[in-house]
């Protein structure tokens, strides 16, 4: 949450962000009152991975962290945790260092919330990072009317959509429909870095 200063607390790290995230899934998934298997059968993740998560014992990949926040009908960045929100007419700051990051623990891609309030206006900011020659595979669709645009900062962004793929290098930027499966790469011996907008659009 947000302090009296409107500086985004510190969220948790290393097996305490583990801890966190699954329990957070756990959470929405009772609230949804769905059962490990129904969640299993919606997210296509196995009834083993998801308990592990849920536990904390295990730290999914980014495309096992998406299926079940989609299956959720949760954002991935509200499982990671997300910096609070503030009041009207209150600004909100997030330093650096509070950042949420998501690290996907095969690959050492990081997805890092640089929204101070992430959702306000149905949108949110976030930071990739991923490491020479590392993808992260294709990622679930979204619901209809979400889009995304992205600006390359550092390296080159293999986009992958529909079948098709676009290269980017620092500089350039892209729009997108998200309402597909479509996935991100990097094909260079060097990392790459990039700025992700996401619009969710009732």
């Amino acid at each position: 949450m947000a302090g009296q200063d409107g500086t985004a607390a510190a969220p948790p790290h290393g097996e305490e962000l583990a801890g966190a995230f699954g329990g957070r899934v756990r959470r929405r998934r009772e609230e949804a009152g769905l059962t490990l298997e129904q969640l299993s059968v919606r997210s296509a993740v196995s009834r083993a991975m998801l308990s592990k998560v849920e536990r904390g014992e295990k730290s999914p990949t980014i495309g096992v962290a998406s299926r079940i926040a989609h299956a959720l009908g949760a954002t991935l960045s509200e499982l990671t945790g997300t910096p609070g929100t503030a009041p009207p007419g209150v600004a909100v700051v997030l330093r650096a260092e509070h950042r949420p990051v998501f690290r996907d623990p095969e690959t050492g891609f990081e997805r890092h919330v640089v929204s101070a309030a992430p959702g306000a206006g149905g949108a949110e900011m976030v930071l990739h990072r991923l490491p020479a020659r590392v993808s992260t595979g294709l990622l679930p669709a979204y619901p209809a009317g979400a889009e995304k645009q992205l600006l390359v900062l550092a390296g080159t962004l293999t986009v992958e959509l529909g079948g098709a793929a676009e290269t980017l290098r620092a500089g350039d930027s892209l729009f997108l429909q998200a309402d597909a499966d479509h996935g991100f790469a990097n094909r260079t011996d060097d990392p790459c870095e990039y700025v992700m907008f996401i619009s969710r659009r009732a």
